[in-house]
């Protein structure tokens, strides 16, 4: 698997939003959805607010791949489930970078279905 630069890190764990958009089937992205993203080490975290049965959701699990654009960086993406076991520290991430929005967003973000719903975005070599 690739690893992110420092760079992309940097540029995508502080970007205030996240578009991403999944692969379909026939190999064509959908629409792209505007989330909300976090770093936590080396690694950058989405969560669905609505947990699994969320539309954008459902599509990172078809194939498994997409792309993502934030910070000014555009990069193909395999989603990867999260172990649950950090989602206390993913939480904490969350809290952190997002604390000026209201309580009712964080705790959106931070709820047992949201949780459930935590996938790593792992980058992508677009060459064969």
């Amino acid at each position: 698997m690739s690893a992110w630069t420092n760079e992309e890190l940097n540029k995508i764990g502080t970007a205030e939003e996240l578009q991403i958009s999944s692969l379909r089937r026939d190999g064509t992205l959908r629409k792209p959805v505007i989330i909300w993203v976090v770093r936590y080490g080396d690694d950058l975290f989405v969560r669905s607010v609505y947990g699994r049965t969320s539309a954008w959701f459902r599509g990172t699990q078809l194939r498994h791949a997409g792309h993502i654009r934030a910070g000014g960086i555009d990069k193909d993406v395999t989603f990867v489930d999260a172990d649950p076991e950090i989602n206390d520290q993913i939480d904490a991430a969350y809290r952190t970078k997002y604390r000026r929005y209201a309580a009712s967003s964080i705790n959106s973000i931070v709820s047992p279905e949201a949780r459930s719903a935590t996938i790593i975005l792992v980058p992508r070599s677009t060459a064969s």
